[in-house]
Protein backbone atom coordinates (compact mmCIF):
# COMPACT_ATOMS: atom_id res chain seq x y z
CA UNK A 1 0.00 0.00 0.00
CA UNK A 2 2.87 2.37 0.48
CA UNK A 3 4.46 1.82 -2.75
CA UNK A 4 1.39 2.49 -4.71
CA UNK A 5 0.84 5.88 -2.33
CA UNK A 6 4.44 6.83 -3.63
CA UNK A 7 3.47 6.02 -7.26
CA UNK A 8 0.03 7.91 -7.42
CA UNK A 9 2.38 10.76 -5.58
CA UNK A 10 4.89 10.44 -8.34
CA UNK A 11 2.03 10.05 -11.14
CA UNK A 12 0.24 12.67 -9.79
CA UNK A 13 3.10 15.01 -9.78
CA UNK A 14 3.89 14.17 -13.40
CA UNK A 15 0.41 14.91 -14.92
CA UNK A 16 0.62 18.63 -12.85
CA UNK A 17 4.08 19.12 -13.99
CA UNK A 18 2.93 18.30 -17.65
CA UNK A 19 -0.74 20.06 -17.63
CA UNK A 20 1.28 23.31 -16.56
CA UNK A 21 -0.46 23.53 -13.44
CA UNK A 22 2.60 24.54 -11.10
CA UNK A 23 3.30 27.27 -13.55
CA UNK A 24 -0.28 28.45 -13.76
CA UNK A 25 -0.23 28.94 -9.88
CA UNK A 26 2.77 30.91 -10.42
CA UNK A 27 1.57 33.25 -12.91
CA UNK A 28 -1.53 34.20 -10.89
CA UNK A 29 0.90 35.14 -8.12
CA UNK A 30 2.53 37.42 -10.14
CA UNK A 31 5.70 34.92 -10.11
CA UNK A 32 5.69 35.96 -6.17
CA UNK A 33 4.70 32.60 -4.60
CA UNK A 34 5.72 31.15 -1.83
CA UNK A 35 7.66 27.47 -2.26
CA UNK A 36 7.53 25.10 -0.20
CA UNK A 37 10.89 23.03 -0.03
CA UNK A 38 10.57 19.76 1.81
CA UNK A 39 13.64 17.39 1.82
CA UNK A 40 13.96 14.08 2.91
CA UNK A 41 17.24 12.12 4.30
CA UNK A 42 17.60 8.64 4.28
CA UNK A 43 20.90 8.19 6.29
CA UNK A 44 23.60 5.54 6.46
CA UNK A 45 23.88 6.10 10.19
CA UNK A 46 20.26 6.65 11.61
CA UNK A 47 21.16 6.08 14.77
CA UNK A 48 19.03 9.25 16.93
CA UNK A 49 22.78 10.85 17.90
CA UNK A 50 23.40 10.75 13.82
CA UNK A 51 19.31 12.11 13.23
CA UNK A 52 19.75 14.94 15.84
CA UNK A 53 23.55 16.07 14.77
CA UNK A 54 22.05 16.33 11.41
CA UNK A 55 18.96 18.23 12.59
CA UNK A 56 21.19 20.76 14.16
CA UNK A 57 23.38 20.90 11.15
CA UNK A 58 20.29 22.20 9.21
CA UNK A 59 19.54 25.31 11.81
CA UNK A 60 23.11 25.54 12.24
CA UNK A 61 23.82 26.09 7.91
CA UNK A 62 19.73 26.66 6.57
CA UNK A 63 17.90 28.53 8.92
CA UNK A 64 18.91 31.73 8.61
CA UNK A 65 18.96 32.73 4.56
CA UNK A 66 17.17 35.73 3.60
CA UNK A 67 13.42 35.34 2.31
CA UNK A 68 11.77 32.16 4.69
CA UNK A 69 8.62 32.67 6.15
CA UNK A 70 9.05 29.13 7.76
CA UNK A 71 11.55 26.42 8.85
CA UNK A 72 11.54 23.14 10.27
CA UNK A 73 13.92 20.25 10.54
CA UNK A 74 13.30 17.13 12.92
CA UNK A 75 13.20 13.59 13.04
CA UNK A 76 10.63 10.83 11.80
CA UNK A 77 7.77 10.32 13.83
CA UNK A 78 8.10 6.75 14.87
CA UNK A 79 4.24 6.70 16.59
CA UNK A 80 2.87 7.02 13.33
CA UNK A 81 2.71 4.21 11.46
CA UNK A 82 0.06 4.26 9.19
CA UNK A 83 -0.55 2.17 5.95
CA UNK A 84 -0.46 5.96 4.43
CA UNK A 85 2.60 6.77 6.08
CA UNK A 86 6.06 7.02 3.98
CA UNK A 87 8.59 5.69 6.68
CA UNK A 88 11.66 5.54 4.43
CA UNK A 89 13.60 8.24 5.90
CA UNK A 90 14.75 9.58 9.03
CA UNK A 91 15.10 13.67 8.75
CA UNK A 92 13.08 15.83 7.38
CA UNK A 93 14.11 19.48 6.13
CA UNK A 94 10.97 22.02 5.53
CA UNK A 95 11.46 25.25 4.36
CA UNK A 96 8.82 27.70 2.74
CA UNK A 97 10.79 30.76 0.98
CA UNK A 98 8.78 33.90 0.14
CA UNK A 99 9.25 33.81 -3.36
CA UNK A 100 11.29 31.63 -6.05
CA UNK A 101 13.93 34.34 -6.49
CA UNK A 102 14.71 33.26 -2.58
CA UNK A 103 14.67 30.08 -3.28
CA UNK A 104 17.22 30.08 -5.82
CA UNK A 105 19.62 32.19 -3.93
CA UNK A 106 18.97 29.96 -0.97
CA UNK A 107 20.20 26.73 -3.56
CA UNK A 108 23.29 29.15 -4.52
CA UNK A 109 24.50 30.10 -0.98
CA UNK A 110 27.49 29.19 0.56
CA UNK A 111 26.15 28.07 3.26
CA UNK A 112 23.96 25.99 1.61
CA UNK A 113 26.89 24.65 -0.17
CA UNK A 114 28.64 23.85 3.32
CA UNK A 115 25.91 22.05 4.81
CA UNK A 116 25.78 19.78 2.17
CA UNK A 117 29.97 19.09 2.20
CA UNK A 118 29.61 18.13 6.32
CA UNK A 119 26.64 16.06 5.57
CA UNK A 120 26.48 14.26 2.43
CA UNK A 121 28.80 11.18 3.44
CA UNK A 122 25.94 9.86 5.90
CA UNK A 123 23.36 10.28 3.02
CA UNK A 124 21.73 7.33 1.41
CA UNK A 125 19.14 8.66 0.00
CA UNK A 126 18.19 12.43 -0.47
CA UNK A 127 14.43 13.41 -1.95
CA UNK A 128 13.21 16.97 -2.61
CA UNK A 129 9.90 17.78 -2.91
CA UNK A 130 9.37 21.33 -3.85
CA UNK A 131 5.66 23.34 -4.26
CA UNK A 132 4.14 26.26 -4.93
CA UNK A 133 1.83 27.12 -1.84
CA UNK A 134 -0.28 30.01 -0.59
Amino acid sequence: MRRFALIMVVVVTGVLALSGCGREFARQGGGQRRVAHNVYFELHDATPEACERLVKECYTYLAGEKGIVFFAAGPLVDELDREVNVRDWHVGLHVVFANMAHHDRYQDAAAHHTFIERNKANWKNVRVFDSFVK
